[in-house]
């Protein structure tokens, strides 16, 4: 057992050494090119080629509908019909505020319609006889007309204080009780609808361009992996941010036994058609960022600084439209110890 130890031992010893030959040689062959003025790049071929960009973009779910229910008029809450996770439906009654003070409102507010009816009433039969002027009759009626619209107001503030869900929903968050007092404009509760959500992502400009309104997209989440959920765009935003982002929102709906919660995560998947061939080259490839628009190519051993005209950027591919052929070598490392001549060796 001893003996067959040390054999296998002597055979990883054998086995790093020739290994460490193997290094030494092609560190050796990199100085000797070095020594030569030669630097070492790496480099790609020139090559046509028809891209089929896909890409995705994340983001949060937000409810398509969401609310925060308020009160119209003013008075004391003296029933809740809900609590908080009560699935309510559009017309439902959620509250019920102390009527009082709204009822002798529209009794006042009949009065005065009733009042400024005769007033004018009378009026007119008057201006035949010559007993009042134009203006008076004029006057009667400009206040019979905001009697009416105080009558209206106040019935409407009397229709009030029967508090109805404006949307389907589920009650998220309840902000009063029995007893509460409300002003006109008081947040009652937060309105929820989550059977139709919408995912926000960013996109770069290079990729935004290609999307339209209406276009048809997958989202994934984690909490569902096993669920492809199909969206439709709705939005894209005609400003873009200072990363030159531009928001787009992707509308789904919802899975039944797998619904979506509005705050979860999700991807969208953006399947773009089939691009013209074109020349595509590594973004690596450009001398101090693709804005710069200069790569170097490889010509007979030598580095020779080229100008192109960038195009749409798909991922790590960059569209040249311009500045290069196909079949040309171009360098994609090494750049930064290039200028126009210097000596070069393609390291594979």
């Amino acid at each position: 057992m001893y003996s067959s130890i040390v054999i296998v031992a002597l055979a990883l010893i054998v086995w790093k050494l020739n290994n460490n030959k193997k290094e030494n040689e092609a560190k050796t062959t990199l100085v000797k090119e070095s020594s030569t003025g030669a630097v070492p790049i790496l480099a790609d071929t020139a090559t046509k080629a028809s891209l089929n960009p896909t890409f995705t973009a994340n983001g949060n779910f937000t409810a398509v509908e969401q609310i925060d229910f308020a009160a119209e008029s003013a008075g004391r809450i003296i029933d809740l019909m809900v609590k908080e996770g009560s699935v309510v439906r559009k017309g439902q009654a959620l509250a019920r505020i102390d009527n009082q003070v709204t009822s002798a409102e529209l009794e006042r507010a009949e009065a005065s319609v009733k009042t400024a009816r005769i007033n004018m009433e009378r009026y007119e039969k008057a201006l035949a006889t010559g007993g009042v002027t134009q203006k008076q009759v004029d006057d009667s009626r400009v206040s019979y007309q905001d009697a009416m619209a105080r009558l209206a107001q106040a019935r409407k503030n009397a229709q009030n204080t029967i508090l109805k869900s404006p949307i389907d929903g589920i009650i998220n968050a309840k902000y009063a009780e029995v007893g509460t007092y409300l002003s006109p404009g008081t947040k009652i509760f937060e309105i929820v609808n989550i059977s139709r959500l919408k995912l926000v992502a960013s996109v770069p400009e290079s990729q935004v361009v290609q999307l339209h309104i209406g276009q048809k997209v997958p989202v994934h989440t984690n909490v569902f992996p096993e669920v492809t959920y199909e969206g439709t765009i709705t939005f894209i935003a005609a400003k873009g941010d200072a990363s030159l982002n531009y928001p787009v929102e992707v509308e789904i709906t919802n899975v039944k036994g797998k619904e979506l919660k509005a705050g979860m995560y999700g991807t969208v998947n953006f399947e773009l058609p089939e691009l013209p061939s074109s020349i595509y080259i590594s973004r690596a490839a450009f001398y101090a960022g693709i804005n710069s628009n200069t790569v170097f190519v490889a010509e007979n051993g030598k580095a020779v600084s080229r100008k192109v005209v960038a195009g749409n950027v798909y991922g790590d591919k960059v569209e040249i439209r311009d500045g290069l052929k196909e079949g040309e070598i171009v360098i994609r490392s090494g750049q930064v110890n290039l200028v126009d001549g210097t000596p070069i060796t393609i390291q594979k």
